[in-house]
């Protein structure tokens, strides 16, 4: 055991971490979790692997250490893949000018590291808290966080939550959220030679995607979260038509809308449904909502004068961190499901989200150890009352 963090070791996990290949999709989280399972065991946690779909396992650890609040660390084992474009092999590490390159070395790999060498020196230092300690490390977080969705729907009792993820060891308390309506625009086929005998389908998608600008510039954008900034709506994708000489009969768009804290999810499906009751009242349009793609949750904030927050930091500016925050992801993370729980949390990490998800992903050698330290001090500060 040991009361400061190794460097040497911390690297050697991180390397062990990316060479197991956890792309997602599949994701295929089972032999990192084993891995991951095996070091908290020798910490001396109690350690369940929870595969709730073939394949697909969250890690559930477990320290007792007397009376106390429950606080929990908490990354995603899954990576995006790989790409192209990396001037080495994405699955082993490389250190270059204070670097450590590799696919996951921000996101999420290196917070796990630095997570796990943060319990190490916790259960070395029982003197010093008191509560219990849980390292929940998850599936699925970069399609759809279904591990963190099944984690939380067992309603665990959790008063605090540190979510890794890359933040340059800054503190985030909020983050945007999302829904992803599929919308199929009906029209009628017709030969293209004769196109006043059918009903142009991607034609009629246009006055809806005149609609869905619209509606962002006059109303979603105006929603506005001083961490995370505006609310928007868009259109990430389109497909219609099915031959070169034929009139679409159906044109599907996918429509994007970021939440900011404080919407609310049913609110904004009524908003879209209503956009689409407008449409056809306007335009006669006829539009209907296939499904709700799977995404990573809704919005959630942590307030700013909460004991997570301040506590967090006072601990990165202990390690020189001179501007922490709180800051506001614009994207999403599995901290709104913690919040689910009950939990207050904060999202803290080394690297940055600038390279995360692209070739020659690396973090910052010395931001990865620092993190263990952060997490370290943000644990035995809400554990000690």
């Amino acid at each position: 055991m040991t009361t400061t963090p190794d460097a040497s070791r911390m690297k050697r996990e991180l390397a062990e971490l990316i060479a197991i290949r956890t792309e997602n999709p599949p994701g295929r989280e089972l032999e990192v979790a084993d891995y991951v399972a095996a070091r908290l065991r020798e910490i001396g946690l109690d350690v369940t692997l929870d595969e709730y779909k073939p394949g697909r396992v969250n890690v559930e650890a477990r320290l007792l250490n007397g009376p106390g609040p429950v606080f929990a660390f908490n990354t995603h084992m899954d990576v995006v893949p790989a790409g192209e474009g990396w001037t080495s092999d994405p699955f082993i590490l490389r250190e270059a000018e204070g670097r450590l390159y590799g696919r996951g070395a921000c996101d999420c790999k290196g917070p796990l590291a630095a997570m796990l060498e943060a319990v190490r020196m916790l259960a070395a230092t029982r003197q010093s808290w008191s509560g219990t300690l849980l390292a929940i490390f998850v599936a699925d977080e970069e399609i759809a966080s279904e591990g963190a969705k099944h984690y939380a729907a067992k309603r665990p009792k959790i008063d605090a939550a540190v979510v890794g993820e890359p933040t340059s060891n800054t503190i985030y308390s909020a983050h945007k959220g999302s829904l992803r309506p599929l919308v199929r625009v009906h029209g009628v086929p017709a030969h293209s030679g004769t196109p006043h005998l059918g009903e142009n389908a991607v034609l009629r998608a246009g006055q809806l995607l005149a609609m869905v600008a619209e509606e962002h510039e006059a109303n979603v954008r105006r929603r506005t979260h001083p961490l995370v900034g505006e609310a928007s709506l868009t259109v990430t994708r389109i497909h219609g038509g099915h031959a070169d000489n034929v009139l679409p009969g159906a044109c599907d768009l996918l429509l994007d809308r970021r939440m900011v804290p404080g919407e609310d999810e049913d609110g904004v499906k009524a908003e879209i449904a209503l956009l689409l009751k407008q449409a056809h009242a306007r335009f006669g349009l006829r539009a209907d909502i296939l499904e709700w793609k799977a995404t990573t949750g809704g919005a959630t904030e942590t307030a700013p004068d909460r004991p997570i927050v301040q506590r967090s930091l006072a601990a990165a500016r202990r390690h020189g961190i001179a501007e922490p925050g709180p800051f506001g992801f614009q994207g999403g993370c599995d901290l709104v499901h913690f919040r689910a729980t009950g939990a207050e949390g904060v999202v803290i990490g080394p690297g940055s989200l600038s390279v995360a998800h692209k070739a020659d992903e690396f973090v910052p050698a010395d931001e990865f150890v620092t993190a263990s330290l952060i997490y370290r001090d943000v644990a035995v500060a809400m554990l000690s009352g």
